[in-house]
Formats: structure tokens, sequence, C-alpha cells
């Protein structure tokens, strides 16, 4: 795919990840809708946009809020003309023991994570079915094929965007419709606090700078790959854990005693 004057929209775009990929598209000639949550960072990312010679639409947005992401479907159409490229890149986490996760902060992951994401696709099917082009890329996780402890929920929800784009891949199987899924593994962002940080470090876990990342979801997309799963032994973990999940419940025993020492709990 040639990204040069492609519309995209690209959610979570002042986030690490978010902010690179945005610079990439943009310097690749793409016409880009950024969305976020802070109207002065986006300001901030549309001004180092702007330095490249082009310009980008801004969409201040909270996908907590239920209709957002069809709100933010209509204001990119609006804004763009049209819509090529849509990127779910928008979505949070938390480094915590389960039973120390509130309900309200559940609900709001899912949403956010799995929900938002799933309704700014559907909301783009019409146009894209309509013209028989088009292409999603969804930004899941090496935890949406590998269940890691302390983050029970966010598993849960990079499960689900794997097996939604699996699955609307497939719906898809006789268009020109494109589906990209990436599994990164942990990435230097503010996701991760110095809590989780500290514990990947001592655990050996591998943290990958948020620009590679962005430089490899960049080429996927150019490439229009199905998936692509980031890092070793990360990604080969994930394959074993579909094929002998016994034998990962054992490596990762070790990980999990060490990483009680620095996980949040609530105070009892």
């Amino acid at each position: 795919m040639q990204l040069k004057n492609k519309r995209i929209l690209l959610t979570g775009a002042t986030g690490g990840i978010g902010k690179h990929l945005a610079l990439m598209l943009s310097g690749k000639g793409a016409k880009l809708a950024i969305v976020g949550r802070d109207a002065s960072k986006l300001d901030d990312l549309a001004n180092q946009i702007a330095q490249q010679g082009v310009a980008a639409e801004k969409i201040v947005a909270d996908f907590e809020i239920t209709g957002t992401a069809e709100n933010v479907a209509a204001e990119a159409i609006k804004k763009l003309g049209a819509v090529d490229v849509l990127i779910n890149n928008a979505a949070i986490l938390d480094f915590i023991q389960f039973e120390d996760q509130s309900p309200e902060r559940i609900a709001q992951m899912i949403h956010i994570n799995v929900t938002a994401p799933i309704q700014l696709a559907r909301a783009f099917l019409p146009q894209f079915k309509a013209n028989n082009q088009g292409h999603y890329v969804m930004i899941g996780s090496i935890f949406g094929s590998l269940g890691f402890p302390h983050y029970a929920t966010y598993c849960a929800s990079k499960f689900a965007v794997h097996g939604f784009s699996q699955a609307l891949r497939r719906e898809l199987v006789d268009t020109n419709i494109g589906v990209t899924y990436i599994a990164p593994r942990g990435v230097i962002t503010p996701m991760n606090d110095a809590a989780a940080l500290a514990m990947l470090a001592k655990t050996g876990g591998n943290l990958d700078e948020p620009e590679k990342v962005a430089a490899i979801v960049v080429k996927a997309l150019e490439h229009e790959k199905q998936e692509v799963f980031i890092g070793q032994p990360e990604s080969f973990f994930a394959w074993l854990n579909g094929v002998l999940p016994q034998a990962v419940n054992i490596g990762l025993k070790k990980q999990t005693r060490l990483a009680m020492d620095y996980v949040i709990r609530k105070p009892k």
C-alpha cells in the first residue's frame, strides 16, 4: 500500500506509539485525523506534523463516553472527506492484582480497549464495503495471546481484540478490505508505570522503544500484513501458549512470584 495521500484516522495519537505513528505516516504523505483526549497535546502534535509540510485534522474525544466512536467516525469523514485506513491504537492498562482492580476500572478498560475500537471499526464498514477497499490496523499485544499475571483484565481485552481481528478478516475474505493485527511486547511508554518497569527489569522482560514499534506498524501497513508479533522470546511464548499452555504456566511461576514485590496492592 502506498501511504501518500491515504486518509488515515489514528486513535491514541498523543501516546508513545501513537505520536511516532502520526509523525511517520504524515512524513510519508498521509492525510491524518488524529484523535486524543488532551486538546493541548493534540495541538502540539499537529504543530510537529505541520513542520513536515502537511496538516493534520484534530479530533478531541474520550472513548470512555458511550457514542464517542460513532461521533469520531462521522467527524473524521467530515474533515477528511472519507477514511481509507483506521488505526485503532487507543488503550489503557493496569499492572495490578485482579482482586484489587475496581469494578469501575474493569468496565472502563473493557469499554476503551474493546468496545470502542469494535464500534469504530463497524462505523467505517459501510463506506469500506461500498468502495470495496479500506484497511483496519488493530494494535493489540503479546498479552492478546499470552495470559500474563497481574494484567488479567488487560489480557482479556487484548485477547478480544485479537479474536475480533481474526474473525473480521475472515468475514471480509472476498473483499479488498484488509485487517492487520499488531502484537507488541512491552513498550517504554507512560502506560507502563514505574512499578511495571521495575517488575519487568527484575523478571527479565524486554522493552521496545515506541519509535521502533511505530516503524514496524507502518511497514506492516505498507505490506498489508495480516498479523505481526514483535520480539523474541515473547512471540515464541505466545505461540507456545496456544499449543502447550501447561509449559508456559511452569515458566511463569518464577516471574509471578518476583512480580508480587512490585504489583499495586490495595491496603488491607
